[in-house]
């Protein structure tokens, strides 16, 4: 078993810091110049439609999906997980503190690359036998390799993210709820993980509608409880703010210049270790997120990608920089400590006891709301390759899964958890890249449309363009179509 996770070990490391910083990285950077630096240029938007429909209790999702809203907090579940806590501390230790700027860097043209997945994800999504809306990148390979290839690679996803999330994903996050809170309060994993799996189940078998009412409640209420946390240790910090920031920023292109960085960090290293861990925070371009996307009840594709750039933008610009700032301000790096251990010891530096039993029940918001969201990603796909009949057997393994998981930590599931999550990427993003010219098209006749909107609106007091958005819309796509 040894030597079976150190060849997938290194197999997934080999993918994590070459294949896939290389297509990731690449693939952000094409679609925000492509797309005209979206991110920027929507971002405005984006706070709008996010902040601006915040609702503990919004519309009752079904058949025909989920609130636009709830399809962000879902997706949000998904991204804010333990790495939140671990990745920022990882990056730091490995990569010094000049690792997050970069993380930062990955996460703004990851914008680009989330917005065009779920603009596909909902430009294709299709409705079942049942009458049930569904989408996800299955969907969208489909429609950009016709045939047998597309079949392969789409059903290549299902396995790879069904594996990766739905069954070993699951699992490390099990394990990372019953390890904090034997630490913090002395109690059983085992026990830890029977409660975990039956509230899993129990949201399981609510569907669509029950996993979005507990995703809208609990993503705001976890995010600002861990805020507020974190604000407080750095406030009681305050004055390492200033040396915290200019840590980072130095040490993205001169870490050995930062006083208490890790010996032989290099460049090199800040970026590696800093893109890493935030495009596998934020999840952009792996395929996850836009399986909740797709299921978002909005007028337009493109309204739900804006939406979707907040996603990344939460996860990184935010929890992870909090993250990263009450490491920076609170403890001294010495390479010995990283990870989780890292983190808590940051939080216990300040709070004492308080500070990891604060910890211990922010992994559990994470760790929960991460599981409830990747069953669902993995059940779509379940759905997809073997039916709905098979769905109730996934759900019971998920939740035997979630209690083993709990209390056995086996080095090759975490691995094995790692590698098929790096294999996903590629179908992905294959079917992503071949749509660019339908994700640009979209996004040109989306902001006509919005011009001529504005257009109309100017029309009724001033008389002097169209009357009707029909003609004011075609005058202006002249040249996109």
């Amino acid at each position: 078993m040894n030597y079976i996770n150190d060849v997938i070990t290194a197999i997934s490391d080999f993918l994590q810091n070459y294949i896939l910083l290389i297509l990731l990285c690449g693939t952000g950077i094409y679609f925000t110049i492509r797309l005209k630096f979206v991110q920027i240029r929507k971002f405005g938007a984006g706070l709008k439609a996010t902040f601006g429909n915040i609702k503990l209790k919004g519309d009752k999702a079904g058949k025909d999906g989920m609130s636009s809203f709830q399809a962000l907090t879902t997706a949000i579940a998904a991204q804010v997980g333990t790495g939140n806590l671990a990745g920022a501390a990882t990056a730091i230790v490995s990569g010094g503190p000049g690792a997050i700027f970069w993380m930062w860097v990955s996460a703004f043209f990851g914008m680009a690359t989330i917005y065009a997945e779920a603009t596909l994800a909902q430009k294709y999504k299709t409705v079942d036998k049942d009458g049930n809306v569904t989408g996800g990148p299955v969907y969208y390979i489909r429609a950009a390799f016709k045939g047998k290839l597309g079949k392969i690679l789409a059903g290549l996803f299902s396995v790879f993210i069904i594996l990766a999330l739905g069954f070993m994903g699951n699992m490390v996050q099990s394990n990372s709820i019953g390890s904090a809170f034997q630490t913090a309060f002395h109690i059983k994993p085992w026990i830890v993980g029977i409660i975990v799996a039956a509230i899993a189940g129990f949201i399981f078998l609510g569907g669509v509608g029950r996993i979005a009412s507990f995703t809208e409640k609990i993503v705001p209420i976890m995010a600002l409880f861990y805020m507020v946390g974190s604000v407080a240790i750095i406030c009681v910090n305050y004055r390492h703010i200033g040396s915290a920031f200019s840590a980072i920023f130095v040490g993205a292109f001169n870490p050995t210049a930062v006083a208490g960085g890790v010996l032989g960090v290099t460049v090199q290293k800040a970026i590696r270790y800093g893109v890493a861990r935030g495009l596998f925070s934020n999840e952009a371009g792996m395929g996850s997120t836009p399986h909740a996307h797709a299921t978002a009840k909005v007028k337009d594709p493109c309204d739900q990608g804006i939406v979707a750039m907040m996603g990344v933008f939460i996860d990184t610009f935010i929890v992870l920089t909090l993250t990263a700032l009450v490491i920076l301000t609170s403890v001294n790096i010495d390479g010995t400590v990283t990870g989780t251990e890292l983190t808590q010891s940051a939080f216990a530096g300040t709070f004492g006891n308080a500070g990891i039993i604060f910890v211990a029940i922010c992994m559990l918001f994470f760790a929960f709301s991460t599981i409830i969201s990747w069953y669902f990603f993995g059940e779509i796909n379940v759905s997809y390759l073997f039916g709905k009949k098979a769905v109730k057997i996934y759900a019971a393994l998920v939740i035997a899964f979630i209690v083993v998981g709990s209390f056995l930590k086996v080095d090759t599931v975490w691995a094995l958890a790692d590698f098929f999550n790096s294999l996903m990427v590629i179908p992905n993003l294959l079917g992503v890249l071949a749509l660019s010219g339908v994700v640009v098209t979209a996004s040109k006749l989306y902001d006509a449309k919005k011009k001529a909107d504005k257009l109309q609106k100017h029309a009724v007091t001033q008389n002097t363009l169209p009357s009707s958005e029909e003609e004011a819309v075609s005058s202006i796509t002249e040249t996109v179509e």
